[in-house]
């Protein structure tokens, strides 16, 4: 008997690549945002990775800047 997995519609993680195009930034930008700790990861072995939710926090930080700036 075989289990079959429903495929996620939704990605559950991103590379820092995917997570760049998601936000419409360099790639070296992801990078340093995630350096200053604005940006959130989770690790997997050497790997980071930067969940949806973790994007998300991201935006709304933005928004609180230009906020704060306007």
């Amino acid at each position: 008997m075989s289990v079959t997995l429903a495929a996620p519609t939704e990605r559950l993680l991103y590379r820092p690549e995917e997570a760049a195009a998601a936000l419409n930034i360099g790639r070296s930008l992801v990078y340093e945002e995630i350096r200053l700790g604005r940006l959130q990861t989770v690790r997997i072995g050497r790997r980071r990775l930067v969940p949806p939710e973790y994007v998300a926090q991201y935006v709304e930080l933005l928004k609180r800047e230009a906020e704060a700036t306007a």
